[in-house]
């Protein structure tokens, strides 16, 4: 998949940011990831080569922001709207955006965005029911035209039919945590999900298992390189 990080840095906010990979990986290079920073591929989506063609081309997969970062954090609040300014410029690619912070929607917003750009979905990230009933009701209001809800690290049994029924979520992404220390997922959480994503009828993806995943009564150790095909194997996404 193609990722876009114009900024790099994270702050830690809630349960699922325990065990951050990013603040995992930074540390193992001896940089501290709760420092924010602009990227020296800020401009991804507009990089030209030398015949002034776009360097990043249109996939059967969207582009995937912010992956070591939140979108709406405070300390990129400066650079907010040149990113904006870059997704409404490639319009023939789709962006994928994923935050913990739908509070700071509001910051930043370009003024044409109105209910939306067409090419960028944004996904509201829970990790237990406590964030799922503190995040959601506020993210279903918010004027974007693809809303979707990221489980991952899926930490406990999570119920969401009451949001899916609104109609305004157009997918549910699941996946376990990865890392030494990660929590464990278990497989009936995700069965869980799924159920509810076919009664309501929204998509449903799993995503990867996490490095250690419950099944039955067994917890498997899974290698990182191996966690989305095992997810993939499980058989459990759903298209409406």
């Amino acid at each position: 998949m193609a990722v876009w990080n114009p900024w790099h840095g994270c702050k830690k906010i809630s349960a699922g940011c325990d065990i951050c990979y990013v603040y995992e990986k930074d540390a193992m290079y001896g940089k501290n990831a709760s420092v924010i920073r602009r990227t020296a591929n800020f401009d991804l989506p507009v990089k030209k080569n030398r015949r002034g063609e776009y360097k990043l081309l249109p996939q059967e997969e969207p582009v995937y922001v912010c992956m070591t970062s939140d979108f709406f954090l405070p300390e990129a609040d400066e650079w907010r709207s040149e990113a904006w300014a870059m997704m409404r410029e490639r319009q023939d690619l789709s962006f994928v955006i994923e935050t913990k912070r739908e509070h700071r929607f509001f910051k930043a917003l370009p003024d044409d965005w109105e209910d939306g750009y067409e090419n960028v979905t944004i996904l509201c990230s829970v990790e237990n029911q406590r964030r799922a009933d503190d995040r959601i009701p506020a993210f279903l209001k918010l004027p974007v035209r693809h809303k979707g809800i990221l489980c991952e690290p899926l930490l406990e049994k999570l119920v969401l039919d009451a949001y899916l029924k609104t109609g305004e979520i157009a997918q549910v992404l699941c996946g376990g945590e990865e890392g030494a220390d990660a929590r464990v997922c278990d497989f009936a959480w995700v069965l869980e999900l799924m159920n509810q994503c076919v009664r309501c009828g929204v998509t449903f993806r799993f995503l990867r298992t996490g490095t250690f995943f419950r099944k039955g009564n067994r917890i498997y150790r899974i290698a990182e390189e191996e966690q989305e095909e095992q997810a993939r194997r499980a058989g459990v996404d759903y298209t409406p």
